[in-house]
């Protein structure tokens, strides 16, 4: 890893180094150009380190995925579990699409590349073997993926979301107008009642 080089203070901007993550996520971000946290960000890493439930107003572009990944990878950095099994995520991301679940696994590679964790992406439309296989083949950490192709892996057996202590609700209302909002509550009630949950939208109507 290379050495850690905070910004300079500014006044009105928390600095990612002010925040409690893990040297190896505070590295990653380093590598990648971030200094200052977006308002979001400051607004909801905070929070979301302290493994506080929270529900985020936020468009797209304004560094949501990295508020919710770099704070749950601090997470599992600092409390490992050797007690695991395959196909039993820790964290689970849901996206509308797979277009953003892809982009989320992308960028859960960025902030995790000093790291040991295992990100793995689902989605429907394609190689259910391959996925499923892939999603058997080693333990995973975060999990990113579309709503009914969870369901599908739940419902076969192959994912065990019983264990998983972070869920992530990506763009929410979007989740909503696509039709997604029966399997989301489908897959909630899989998850333990004690876990953390974050929650990601452009817009907060009362339906989300």
């Amino acid at each position: 890893m290379p050495e850690l080089t905070p910004p300079p203070p500014e006044e009105g901007k928390l600095r990612f180094s002010d925040l409690e993550l893990a040297k190896e996520i505070m590295a990653a971000t380093q590598d990648l150009g971030f200094k200052y946290c977006t308002e979001i960000q400051a607004k909801c890493l905070p929070h979301a380190i302290a493994g506080r439930d929270l529900a985020a107003k936020a468009q797209t572009g304004t560094g949501k995925t990295a508020a919710f990944l770099a704070s749950t990878m601090t997470r599992l950095l600092n409390d490992p579990l050797t007690d695991r099994k395959k196909g039993a995520p820790r964290v689970l991301v849901l996206a509308p699409t797979r277009e953003l679940a892809l982009q989320i696994g992308k960028d859960a590679d960025g902030l995790g590349k000093y790291t040991a964790l295992n990100n793995l992406v689902i989605f429907g439309g394609m190689d259910h073997k391959g996925q499923r296989d892939d999603l058997l083949q080693d333990q995973v950490d975060i999990l990113a993926g579309t709503p009914g192709r969870i369901i599908d892996y739940s419902r076969s057996g192959d994912l065990d979301l019983s264990r998983t202590e972070i869920l992530v609700i990506d763009e929410a209302d979007r989740m909503l107008d696509m039709g997604f909002y029966n399997d989301i509550i489908t897959i909630a009630k899989q998850l333990p009642k004690k876990r953390q949950t974050m929650l990601f939208s452009a817009t907060m109507p009362e339906e989300i």
